[in-house]
């Protein structure tokens, strides 16, 4: 099982669509989108896939919960998302706040699961793929305002994330 990983598309259209044929052409399963969509209108590009979606630092909550209640590919998490997916735990948050990224990765909570689990995060607009510990952090970069925009795939088993120019 693939999964895709975007953050930080901004609300622009062009750049999402971008991200969007470089994930169909790369044949993802699902797709997480770690916040500052920017636009809740960008959720239904998305609409060909599972999609999974946090809030993020632009972003207007009770506009991107409704978006997301309207599309039935759509699940919205709030702040702070968690996956199960062959035998790994995800979590997915913005990254807006400092502190609670670093206590998810450093709480141990992401490591209980035999292969390996995975922490998802944007808003630094740069890319990250790193083990901190046990666990395999992952910053995909952004789609919109970066040096060069970026998603990232993530392949279950085993774990491995690759880190995509757009």
């Amino acid at each position: 099982m693939q999964i895709g990983v975007v953050a930080d598309t901004h609300g622009h259209r062009e750049f999402t669509m971008n991200a969007v044929r470089m994930l169909s052409s790369l044949g993802v399963d699902q797709v997480i989108h770690c916040g500052d969509v920017g636009s809740a209108e960008l959720l239904e590009l998305f609409g060909q896939w599972p999609l999974h979606v946090v809030r993020g630092n632009v972003d207007r909550d009770a506009e991107l919960k409704a978006s997301a209640a309207e599309l039935s590919t759509c699940t919205y998490h709030g702040d702070f998302g968690e996956l199960a997916l062959v035998d790994h735990r995800i979590a997915f948050l913005h990254g807006d706040d400092q502190s609670r990224l670093e206590s998810t990765i450093e709480s141990g909570d992401w490591d209980l699961v035999c292969h390996g689990d995975l922490v998802c995060h944007g808003h630094t607009h740069v890319a990250r793929r790193e083990r901190v510990g046990t666990i395999f952090v992952l910053n995909p970069g952004a789609v919109y305002r970066a040096r060069q925009q970026s998603i990232a795939v993530v392949q279950l088993l085993p774990l491995e994330a690759t880190i995509v120019p757009i």
